[in-house]
């Protein structure tokens, strides 16, 4: 499918993405152009103020756009899944040059201009008005030009936290190493960073030329209000649902978190958001316990060792009590299992195992030089990397590459590492030809796919419970790995998957 046949088909969605987008970057250059332009005036009337602005500015800059969304997730108000965080960010990104260009423009004044002015007896508020804002203004306006294109491309980040915008496709081609998803995200963000260039440009030119003054940007920046007010309506819109289903960003996942939103959907009675593709187990977590999220399925074995920092039972029953007891005291209800287990399977190439004689993971002690590859997870988790090394005496070369989960599969297959840490469930196994080694000592513990629940959410819409029993049970080995494959190899909708498995379901 090409980029437009893939625009024409979703044309819905796409439009609210980038309406979504949008009010992203307006919202949070109009709130950075409100502080930082009085911001720069009293940094260029007093240097020692303003060298401790420009200073803590900056280093707010240089703080790398995930990192600042972790360190504002756990924040009261402004922090959370969806757009605050997001906002919050764009806003840190987009300070630094209006700050910077509103400091030059009230300083490059020419001091006769100033002092013209005195000798007509204005006052500091009236020079301030008269003679130094109209003769920063394009400055004023090249800081808001480059403020604005760096939050066109800064936004599309905020998907990883269920912010919505053009980052959406982004992720989810990634996940599904598509790239048709990645160019129907990407290209329109190109776009309108190009479009507002363009029309910032023209005004700080006509700005420049005398054409324009205080006037036109009361104007555009009414014109700005004017447009953030309707997204935003449109944002509330869409997050007035009653029900948040969220998922993490790997392809399983998001296809769990469709699963669980048209399940409550075809149950009736409640309205559903979808928060899919969010940056992982913790992002995940965080939004459940805070409330921002009102369910997403998790795995037995990650809950209980990587939420929760137990050692996980290795018995599947049990496993699944101790994960009940543990979300219990969080207002959070573990429901049965979907019925698939999701462990862990570290892969090496077919062709590797069969020349080496590799059958088990104990027999990579005996391989030298390898390297290996691992998801930014896995290399922190107590039942990851650290806990796998010790358990079988493994020792490698070189560090672990560490990549995206999407990634890693392909970088095995293409020789970039040597041994990787997959999916049991997943579609790209067969097709790269990879082989899956033993846990002879069984390391991994059960991963059982459980969905969560909020309690109070639980409560309060009974459907949701009904909608999620009609499941327990249904979602076998083989139908995730068939689901995972019609998106992974066959680069199909994963509503449409979806659909087609609840139908089938639904028939039997």
């Amino acid at each position: 499918m090409s980029v437009i046949d893939f625009w024409l088909a979703h044309w819905a969605e796409t439009a609210r993405l980038v309406q979504q987008h949008v009010v992203l970057v307006a919202v949070s250059t109009l709130a950075a152009v409100i502080v930082g332009v009085p911001a720069g005036v009293l940094a260029a009337r007093r240097p020692r103020v303003g060298r401790a602005v420009l200073t803590a500015a900056g280093a707010a800059q240089t703080v790398p756009s995930l990192a600042l969304l972790g360190f504002l997730l756990p924040i009261p108000i402004i922090g959370g899944i969806g757009p605050r965080a997001a906002l919050a960010a764009l806003f840190v990104y987009a300070l630094l040059p209006i700050l910077r260009t509103t400091v030059t423009g009230i300083r490059n004044v020419d001091p006769d201009v100033i002092e013209a002015g005195v000798a007509m007896g204005m006052t500091r508020r009236q020079l301030l008005w008269l003679v130094e804002f109209p003769l920063a203004l394009p400055s004023i306006i090249a800081g808001v030009r480059v403020a604005t294109v760096i939050g066109v491309g800064t936004a599309t980040i905020a998907a990883a936290i269920g912010a919505g915008g053009l980052g959406e496709y982004i992720f989810r081609g990634l996940a599904m190493v598509d790239t048709t998803t990645i160019l129907a995200g990407a290209v329109p963000a190109a776009a309108l960073a190009l479009l507002a260039d363009g029309l910032l440009a023209w005004l700080e030119h006509r700005m420049r030329a005398g054409r324009a003054g205080a006037a036109g940007l009361a104007q555009a920046a009414a014109a700005t209000a004017l447009l953030a007010l309707i997204t935003i309506t449109g944002y509330s819109a869409a997050d007035g649902a009653a029900v948040v289903v969220g998922s993490k960003n790997f392809t399983e996942q998001v296809i769990l978190g469709e699963l669980v939103a048209q399940a409550i959907e075809f149950e009736g009675g409640v309205r559903v958001t979808r928060k899919l593709n969010l940056g992982g187990t913790f992002v995940c977590d965080r939004a459940i316990r805070s409330g921002d999220l009102d369910a997403y399925v998790e795995y037995t074995g990650t809950a209980v060792t990587a939420v929760f920092h137990e050692r996980v039972p290795h018995d599947s029953r049990r496993a699944l009590e101790r994960t009940r007891e543990l979300y219990a005291r969080a207002g959070v209800t573990a429901l049965d299992p979907l019925g698939f287990d999701n462990t862990f399977a570290i892969l090496v190439r077919s062709a590797d195992a069969q020349a080496l004689g590799l059958r088990t993971i104990e027999d990579l002690r005996k391989v030298e030089g390898w390297t290996p590859g691992f998801g930014y997870e896995f290399l922190q988790r107590e039942d990851g990397y650290p806990g796998l090394l010790r358990a079988y005496g493994l020792r490698f070369r070189s560090q672990p590459r560490a990549m995206d989960l999407a990634l890693i599969y392909r970088a095995l297959a293409e020789r970039q590492v040597d041994v990787i840490a997959g999916d049991a469930t997943s579609a790209l196994i067969e097709p790269f030809r990879l082989t899956a080694l033993e846990d002879s000592r069984r390391y991994f513990p059960p991963y059982d796919a459980v969905p969560l629940v909020r309690t109070a959410a639980l409560l309060r819409y009974p459907a949701v419970g009904r909608a999620l029993a009609r499941l327990a049970g249904r979602v076998s080995d083989r139908d995730m790995r068939a689901m995972n494959a019609a998106v992974d190899s066959e680069h199909r909708d994963v509503r449409t998957v979806v659909q087609e498995f609840l139908a089938r379901v639904a028939g039997s």
